[in-house]
């Protein structure tokens, strides 16, 4: 979390910055959410799929998928004025996952999107926020031709904590982006203030 201060006509501003992840299974759409809602340009650390990475990468049910994240996805959303996101998209894979204690510090909180075609990809993904008490939100990314499932569905298979929002999501669409990181940062700002009762309490 960063503050950014400036001065402005009417006196001192402050902005605030805050860190998000993106996380989920291997093509479930984290390099399509960070580009589709970022205000500036993107940075992604995309490689091409190779033959090499066949054995480790399963493809089925993203056959169309060509490139994978090998760092991460980097983007920037203002929600409102003084409050900016930073977004950081993890690799999808295991291979790549000691990059995720690096960019979980600091965190207010993650997207978990899932994809119900393959919905036991995102449990390592719940398993370690829950495991780290970061909040986050379940993202169900809604493919054309995928049978939809409503919230509460996925909430119960997914075996999450009471009170773990589950929204439904186009990850290629702004508003509907936008939609699910506001629902985060509201979510992230109960749980934050919760624990901060708790300890004084």
């Amino acid at each position: 979390m960063v503050s950014e201060h400036s001065d402005a006509e009417d006196g001192e501003t402050t902005a605030l910055a805050l860190k998000i992840l993106v996380a989920g299974g291997f093509g479930v759409g984290k390099t399509t959410m960070v580009g589709a809602v970022s205000e500036i340009r993107p940075l992604r650390t995309e490689e091409l799929l190779s033959e090499a990475g066949q054995s480790v990468d399963d493809t089925g049910g993203v056959d169309q998928k060509v490139t994978t994240t090998v760092a991460m996805d980097f983007g920037r959303i203002t929600i409102r004025s003084g409050l900016s996101l930073y977004l950081f998209g993890t690799p999808g894979q295991d291979r790549f996952w000691f990059l995720w204690d690096e960019l979980s510090q600091g965190a207010l909180g993650a997207v978990v999107l899932a994809d119900t075609r393959r919905l036991e990809d995102c449990f390592p993904a719940v398993d370690y926020f829950e495991h780290r008490h970061i909040p986050f939100v379940v993202a169900v990314n809604c493919f054309t031709g995928a049978r939809s499932y409503g919230a509460h569905d996925v909430s119960r298979a997914l075996d999450l904590d009471q009170g773990t929002p589950v929204v439904l999501c186009d990850a290629r669409d702004r508003d509907s982006g936008k939609e699910v990181l506001i629902r985060l940062v509201e979510y992230a700002g109960r749980m934050h203030t919760a624990r901060m009762l708790d300890s004084v309490g």
